[in-house]
């Protein structure tokens, strides 16, 4: 008897599992989590470079503002660079951040720039006037009574530093009693309300009118 013998017959080896070591396996998981938790420490730090949160505290930017209302701070907006603000810096109806200028405390204030350095400031019965032009505020709705200064005459605000007030006149601690913000303590410009949801949304810009 002929047994038949197919050449194109193959022959399949078996196949050998490969066993990646145990050690090698977590060696690899621990360097790709240590690279994941560096990058997710930069992004947080880049992103608190730019930007932080604020939780408005008292009623002293009502009605603008309400306590307990939560904001992101732009704080890029206040960036220097060799005594420069690469961003034009504070401008006139900015929504401040700023660490209170009392070196007695260690809070955050909210307030609104009024005056800016080289201005001559006055408040008459509570009407703002910068270099001796009333001031348009429509975003006021408890006025004030004060005079600032007390003399009656202008105070200039000086080089390097800021005049702010509470949108809340009667009620806020601010300039009107007799301190200004120096510029390093400026922190950002509210940018954005996230909470409460009902009050979401951009910070409105304020625009002057000229007299």
């Amino acid at each position: 008897m002929h047994q038949d013998i197919s050449l194109n017959s193959t022959v399949e080896a078996p196949l050998i599992p490969v066993k990646k070591s145990f050690g090698r396996m977590l060696k690899n998981f621990g360097r790709e989590f240590l690279q994941t938790v560096l990058l997710m420490v930069v992004l947080f730090l880049c992103v608190r470079g730019v930007a932080q949160n604020f939780r408005v505290e008292g009623p002293s930017m009502q009605p603008t503002l309400t306590s307990g209302e939560f904001l992101w701070v732009n704080k890029a907006a206040y960036f220097e660079w060799n005594g420069q603000y690469v961003l034009g810096g504070p401008r006139r109806g900015d929504i401040a951040v700023l660490r209170s200028p009392d070196t007695n405390e260690d809070i955050d204030l909210i307030k609104r720039v009024i005056g800016l350095p080289g201005d001559r400031v006055r408040i008459q019965r509570g009407e703002v006037f910068i270099n001796g032009q009333p001031l348009a505020e429509p975003y006021i709705r408890f006025q004030a009574s004060y005079n600032y200064p007390t003399t009656g005459a202008d105070a200039v605000v000086p080089a390097g530093q800021y005049f702010v007030l509470g949108d809340n006149r009667p009620n806020s601690r601010d300039s009107h009693l007799g301190w200004f913000v120096p510029a390093e303590n400026l922190v950002g410009r509210a940018w954005l309300s996230y909470w409460p949801p009902a009050s979401w949304g951009v910070m409105p810009g304020v625009a002057y009118a000229d007299r």
